[in-house]
């Protein structure tokens, strides 16, 4: 198996507004979330957020603590959101296995133990993106479905935004110290997420982006409201949004993508909207 890992540095967003393309794609962009036999991830200096994935394939693959944590094992000080966007797979944590089929996320509290990823079928390998937060208490790890989840449909087809929000790991769910994690899903013909675009400078946000067919793209939108821009990504890619940026995208096909936050607090709704005529 194989680690990988980058660090990404916060920017202010007065000195965003000069970022090129390349720049933005570089501060922002997370284009290598899956490698087979790999583990991918980047440690993010908005509010210590860790964006990865796992591939499992041939081998088995063990969630290393990283450099930067300096920390014995990932989850010493940390707790951990995973969601399977793969095959059937398992997820390894201690002397507990947690069997996770497509779809379906995995929250394990802070805690010294190991966390390995595995593949059902190695034709089918699974694919476990993953968020993970500080944590200052350990709550209990626990599998959640999407019938578990609350579920919020919102938007309509005239708008483009007919879609489902899955709020997993959400703390009406389970507790969590400062991680939330959930899934949107678009319906055919909308292709809109978040709007009205709003920021919350309470929680920084990261999405990842799937159900993107190959020859389609996603155009994903921050900045500041009236400073705006633009990223172009494909399917399992993710962005990184910090607490200052709106974060919408728009898409050439309807995909799923998952969110997770963390920062000041855990409440969902502590968000600040903005018109959608306002944005420039």
């Amino acid at each position: 198996m194989k680690t990988n890992y980058e660090i990404r540095y916060a920017a202010h967003p007065v000195d965003a507004k000069s970022y090129d393309t390349s720049r933005m794609r570089k501060d922002f962009l997370i284009e290598r979330v899956f490698a087979a036999d790999e583990v991918n991830m980047v440690y993010s200096m908005y509010d210590r957020m860790v964006v990865g994935g796992a591939m499992p394939v041939a081998e088995s693959l063990k969630l290393e603590a990283i450099d930067p944590l300096k920390a014995p094992c990932f989850l010493h000080r940390r707790e951990l959101g995973i969601f399977n966007v793969g095959g059937k797979g398992v997820v390894r944590v201690g002397e507990q296995a947690f069997e996770l089929d497509y779809k379906e996320a995995l929250y394990l509290g802070a805690g010294d133990r190991e966390v390995v990823f595995e593949s059902c079928d190695a034709a089918a390998p699974a694919k476990f993106y993953f968020n993970s937060a500080t944590a200052h208490h350990t709550y209990p790890d626990r599998k959640v479905t999407k019938q578990d989840a609350i579920v919020a449909h919102l938007g309509s087809l005239e708008g483009s935004n007919d879609r489902n929000i899955n709020k997993m790991l959400v703390r009406e769910v389970l507790p969590t110290c400062q991680l939330q994690m959930g899934m949107t899903e678009l319906m055919p013909g909308s292709v809109w997420n978040t709007m009205p675009a709003h920021v919350h400078s309470r929680r920084m946000e990261a999405y990842f982006y799937f159900e993107v067919p190959e020859e389609h793209a996603v155009c994903h939108f921050m900045g500041e409201v009236d400073e705006t821009r633009h990223i172009w990504m494909r399917g399992d890619q993710a962005v990184l949004s910090p607490e200052w940026s709106i974060h919408s995208a728009a898409a050439t096909h309807n995909y799923t993508f998952i969110w997770g936050m963390c920062g000041e607090n855990l409440d969902y709704g502590d968000q600040d909207f903005s018109a959608i005529t306002d944005l420039k």
